[in-house]
């Protein structure tokens, strides 16, 4: 690693760029005294966005003495509130003198089919999260040694598995009586049109891109080398958010317990005569809402944490030296990111959630209007030009205070002027590859549905139910998977980031890794031929 006054940005240096004119020169030197060389602070980080940090703790701690509070002061009348009358003496609700207690009518026995299928659907599920971690070990385990062989063998299916299932389930509509009565022909035949018409689009953005296939090759074994290299990652990220589900436990009892505050209080109808209703505290919509945005803000907050924790592993990882495995990489990110480092990750989630509810509105309000007039229109656009230019702001921030320890705002400017100087895009990594995992994560799981089908069916036929607890399988091994593929992604955003840093610095961490990022575009308007700048990996 060389020093400071040794470095020069990478652009200068890049063979692959032309040669700096003299005043280029001076104004690198110029940027060298402004920005410092940027590397991974292993030392003492002190406390970030601390403001964020007391507004969110204030928040959490209000959320749970209010919740108390609720449950103490909570009134067990609320469940009987049908059996009190009005007292005329009083002018009061009281108790009725007879109690009442509803009878309970007595319960059909379930049938033999229900008992199977809740049988069936429970032992399905458990199997498939039983295999859901050897699924996600085999292809980690592939896609390094084999990620050019994968990807091309499974390219094939992303078209043949909808062809498949598009006309499946138009021959078994049209052999079952009851989808045959309920769906006519006329409805069918459109839908196995449009659905055609889709797998064609699929089809034509695989042609389109198969230019990059080879980049996304290389780039998955790369993001999966570094995951096995940190390999206690799939450990560590699933228990957060097993922390952030028990610590979502009592808000979510705090918020049952806050509707049983209030009284019964006498009402007036329409003929005159008075009856008894349950009126609840003006407060306990307050808290519901107190409660919601804490909850909401926790699950953003966790989910820039696992990124921050990813980052930091992966960056020392990256910038350790080979044959040297760095020790406690991951102590160290948990360390960071839920002590000095916990005010950015909150900021970075409050922006994530102010984003995503902000964003919801304005889909929701689109799909509402039929009529949309000017200004609405006009609004919608400044809208999502502001989302737009929070999520390209957003995009490396917190992979970026993962490695420097910097505040939220300071690590955006950072960011920006680091990919700026560097001719390299934040609004682009290599997408093709997000795009590849989905659709061989579609691929594995249609194909494990379809054999939990087939077993289903030989081992005990319960007609349409057994489709119901293949979708279900089907969902549960996405739902797995797709956090290994979100966990990949966050991988290779802090290689991008890694590699950045080592270009600015004109100096090369990880060979491997540089011949391979090379190739992305320089910028947006920059795609140079990949047939030109790959010479070594032909």
């Amino acid at each position: 690693m060389g020093s400071a006054d040794e470095t020069k940005p990478f652009i200068l240096s890049d063979p692959l760029l032309p040669s700096a004119p003299s005043s280029a020169v001076a104004l690198a030197a110029e940027e060298d005294e402004q920005y410092p060389p940027i590397i991974y602070n292993h030392g003492h980080r002190p406390l970030r966005d601390l403001p964020f940090l007391i507004l969110f703790i204030l928040l959490v701690l209000s959320t749970f003495v209010l919740g108390i509070v609720a449950s103490v002061r909570r009134n067990p009348n609320r469940a009987h509130a049908s059996s009190f009358i009005y007292d005329p003496a009083s002018s009061s609700c009281i108790p009725s003198s007879s109690t009442f207690f509803s009878s309970f009518n007595s319960l059909s026995l379930v049938s033999s089919s229900s008992s199977h299928f809740l049988r069936d659907l429970i032992w399905t599920l458990v199997i498939t999260l039983l295999l859901a971690l050897p699924i996600v070990f085999a292809l980690l385990s592939l896609l390094r040694h084999f990620a050019k062989q994968v990807v091309y063998s499974s390219i094939p299916f992303f078209v043949l598995t909808p062809i498949f299932l598009n006309v499946y389930w138009f021959v078994a509509c049209q052999i079952g009586v009851t989808c045959r009565d309920s769906f006519p022909l006329a409805y069918r035949i459109l839908v196995l049109i449009f659905v055609f018409f889709l797998i064609a689009i699929v089809v034509w953005i695989i042609f389109s891109n198969w230019h990059r296939i080879k980049l996304t090759v290389h780039i998955l074994r790369i993001a999966s080398v570094a995951l096995v290299s940190n390999m206690l990652l799939l450990g560590v990220l699933p228990c957060l958010m097993l922390g952030l589900l028990v610590y979502f436990v009592p808000i979510v009892v705090f918020l049952v317990l806050v509707t049983f505050n209030g009284s019964i209080v006498p009402r007036e109808g329409d003929d005159g005569l008075y009856s008894c209703k349950w009126k609840q505290d003006r407060w306990v919509p307050a808290y519901f809402a107190l409660a919601i945005i804490t909850m909401l803000w926790s699950f953003a907050t966790m989910l820039e944490a696992k990124v921050y924790v990813t980052s930091g592993t992966v960056a020392q990882w990256y910038f350790s030296m080979e044959g040297v495995k760095p020790r406690n990489c991951i102590r160290n990110s948990l360390r960071n990111a839920f002590g000095p480092s916990f005010g950015t990750v909150c900021f970075s989630g409050l922006v994530l959630g102010v984003v995503r509810f902000v964003r919801a509105i304005v889909d929701s309000a689109r799909r509402e209007d039929i009529v949309v007039g000017f200004i609405k229109l006009l609004l919608r656009c400044c809208a999502n030009f502001l989302l737009t230019a929070f999520d390209f702001l957003n995009k490396f921030t917190i992979n970026f205070a993962a490695i420097t320890g910097e505040n939220y705002c300071s690590a955006a400017k950072m960011t920006y002027e680091l990919l700026r100087r560097n001719l390299l895009s934040a609004a682009f990594v290599e997408t093709v590859s997000t795009r590849i995992l989905v659709g061989l994560i579609f691929v594995i799981s249609t194909l494990y549905a379809i054999a939990a089908f087939a077993i289903l069916k030989a081992i005990n036929d319960l007609g349409t139910e057994t489709y119901y607890i293949a979708v279900l399988a089907w969902l549960l091994l996405m739902i797995v998977l797709g956090y290994f593929i979100h966990v990949l992604e966050n991988v290779i955003d802090t290689i991008y980031i890694c590699y950045a840093i080592d270009r600015d610095k004109a100096e090369v961490s990880k060979q491997d890794i540089h011949e391979v990022f090379v190739m992305l575009p320089l910028s947006r308007n920059h795609r140079s031929s990949l047939d030109s700048r790959t010479p070594f990996l032909a």
